[in-house]
């Protein structure tokens, strides 16, 4: 396999991954919650405070299932969304797969009918996964094909009317089994392997736990648990929840022992949410990252938690983030307390102990500090608004190199569109990258190609490591003669640690001027 095959299925591979990634970030909130507000509910069941027949009871209890049982019309939006496609059509795709009739045959025993003579299998839909990300996937692709061959006035109804057509009919006769069976066997198989070995599974899931988080691959595992939750408890999360616990740890030892101000609020902005929701970015980010000694602590840590939580069959019963306040989730629960007990001592221990900064660490300034905040963006360039999705150069039209928008310019000046330091500047004079002081990465490329100008009609007004303010200078060039040159001067602006982001929106799809608000970026 050559160096070009290798890295086009290394972006094919990023692009699926940001897409399952991007399609669950802006539900994962909701879930936690319905999945915290569940696990309420069984503690209350428990003490006897509330009965399952009470009405209290019944109307809390389906403001929590209703967003699992619902869940392929919440991921149809969403993926749909993330995929550029329309996003109520994407709903409906989920919302028919969960129809009244459907799910009436289901109940009465009824396991398959004819489509034009096609036998149908039937089965229930409500909390499954991967029939409705096959779904959408194949209804994007459809959506794209549409709108080069259908007349545009009338694709308004036209576009829906043959996705649904075309996509509800082939998700009950081939993505709904097949996603079935897909989901079914993975479960099966991770139920397979702890139970053969829980002690393994759990040490080798709880350590690489926040690594993958870290990397943002636990968005693939993620889906499996939901999908397990579908047919019963699933023990994926009731071993990796010992790494946030862990991380938690070394973030109360961090506290504790340094006497670094910024890293000391650092620290404690991130064991709050930590501890009671289970979001522990700020310590993944901005300590684990920054100090490689805590990389060793968490991953013994979580190991070694994963392993009793795993070997004593820990199970997570409803969809949480892990967090103090979620433990009534995970059955059984004294072995669960042991495991996070475990986990968050020796995180602790081990930081506190054996200290976190190596010999060659040294205090860094806030634009080190691995960790953002929601932040807008300005606009460097005054011009017209273009989606990435509409430019010719690969690399940003399928943002692999980061979310963001492009502008076509209608001058030649390039300002810095926030407050922060600039971290790159290409030798050419093409591209800059900029980090804000909130954490955002960006990159200004000016035009397509234009690498290819070797500097010319291009002048960098600051080098690397300066820091500037908003509305600085930092390029100039010259618009025609590039034009002129045969080069595209369209201009994406990316956010390159868009991974970090819940969302990167661009509300003005118009014209912009410069230091106008071009991208909005929330977590």
């Amino acid at each position: 396999m050559n160096h070009t095959t290798k890295k086009k299925e290394q972006s094919k591979l990023a692009m699926v991954l940001d897409v399952i990634s991007g399609s669950f970030a802006p539900i994962i909130g909701i879930l936690a919650g319905a999945g915290l507000l569940k696990a309420m509910l069984s503690v209350l069941v428990m003490f006897d405070w509330l009965s399952i027949e009470n009405g209290s009871y019944i109307v809390l209890s389906a403001a929590g299932d209703a967003v699992f049982h619902f869940l392929p019309v919440f991921l149809g939006i969403s993926i749909a969304i993330k995929l550029g496609a329309n996003g109520y059509v994407g709903g409906v795709i989920g919302v028919s797969i969960l129809s009244p009739e459907i799910v009436h045959l289901v109940e009465n025993g009824v396991d398959s009918l004819e489509f034009f003579g096609l036998p149908v299998l039937l089965s229930d839909y409500s909390s499954t996964v991967f029939p409705i990300f096959m779904a959408i996937f194949a209804y994007a692709g459809l959506e794209r094909m549409l709108k080069k061959v259908i007349y545009k006035d009338i694709q308004l109804f036209m576009n829906p009317l043959l996705s649904l057509v075309i996509i509800v009919p082939l998700t009950l006769l081939v993505f709904g089994p097949i996603g079935t069976l897909l989901g079914e066997s993975l479960g099966t198989l991770i139920t397979f392997l702890s139970d053969k070995s829980g002690l393994l599974a759990g040490a080798v899931l709880g350590g690489a736990w926040t690594f993958l988080t870290i990397a943002g691959l636990h968005w693939t595992i993620i889906p499996l648990a939901i999908a397990n939750l579908a047919t019963g408890p699933d023990p994926i999360i009731g071993m990796a929840a010992a790494a946030p616990f862990a991380q938690i740890g070394i973030g109360i030892a961090v506290f504790l022992k340094t006497k670094d101000k910024d890293l000391k609020a650092l620290a404690a902005s991130g064991i709050v949410p930590g501890s009671l929701a289970g979001t522990t970015e700020a310590i993944n980010y901005g300590i684990i990252l920054r100090y490689k000694k805590t990389m060793v602590y968490v991953l013994i840590a979580a190991a070694v938690g994963g392993a009793i939580n795993g070997s004593l069959g820990v199970v997570m019963n409803s969809f949480v983030l892990p967090s103090v306040l979620s433990i009534p989730a995970f059955t059984p629960i004294l072995p669960f307390l042991i495991g996070i007990a475990v986990a968050f001592a020796l995180g602790f221990i081990f930081t506190y102990v054996f200290g976190f900064e190596g010999k060659t660490e040294k205090a860094k300034d806030n634009y080190d500090l691995i960790i953002v905040r929601p932040e807008k963006i300005s606009s460097p360039l005054h011009g017209k608004v273009v989606p990435l999705t509409e430019i010719k150069e690969p690399l940003f039209a399928t943002e692999s190199v980061g979310k963001g928008i492009a502008i076509e310019p209608e001058d030649g000046k390039v300002v810095s569109p926030v407050d922060g330091v600039v971290t790159t500047i290409f030798p050419t004079g093409h591209a800059i990258g900029v980090t804000s002081k909130d954490g955002a990465e960006i990159l200004i490329c000016i035009g397509i190609d234009t690498v290819k100008l070797k500097g010319q009609y291009y002048q960098a007004h600051v080098k690397q490591g300066d820091h500037v303010k908003r509305g600085d200078l930092l390029i100039t060039f010259d618009l025609q003669q590039i034009k002129a040159a045969g080069f595209e001067t369209t201009t994406p602006i990316v956010i390159t640690n868009s991974e970090k982001y819940v969302d990167v929106k661009a509300p003005n799809l118009g014209n912009v001027n410069t230091l106008e608000d071009l991208l909005q970026l929330n977590i």
